[in-house]
């Protein structure tokens, strides 16, 4: 499979009440990540693809976003500024939990990017 879809973000200015919406509505056993404040994830075996919901920063608005594996997180972001992206955050390293950046495609949509061999630490 090219470049999966292997996480997902539904972020938002209260991060406990998205919790409690995604668990009330649809059953997602939520579990906090220790460090990230109000930041919980499910488990792909759960769901079908791993996640999070949770509290974005403080600047930012609420958003919806996918994360998509690569080998190379720099050749891509590259290949997507030729293409008519722009980069959002440039390749960052959060060690031993996962190497990702973000882009904004031509329409303006924001996605991820997560560094194949950092893959399985997104859930």
């Amino acid at each position: 499979m090219a470049n999966p879809i292997v996480h997902f973000e539904l972020m938002g200015p209260d991060g406990k009440q998205q919790k409690a919406f995604y668990e009330s509505m649809f059953g997602w056993q939520l579990e906090a990540v220790p460090g990230f404040g109000d930041y919980f994830t499910v488990e792909k075996d759960a769901i079908g693809v791993g996640g999070a919901v949770g509290q974005g920063p403080e600047e930012s608005p609420a958003y919806l976003t996918i994360y998509l594996e690569v080998a190379d997180i720099d050749a891509h972001l590259a290949r997507i500024e030729e293409a008519g992206g722009n980069t959002i955050t440039p390749r960052t390293v959060i060690p031993g939990t996962i190497t990702f950046a973000m882009f904004a495609d031509p329409a303006g949509n924001v996605v991820g990017l997560v560094e194949q061999d950092d893959a399985e630490a997104t859930g």
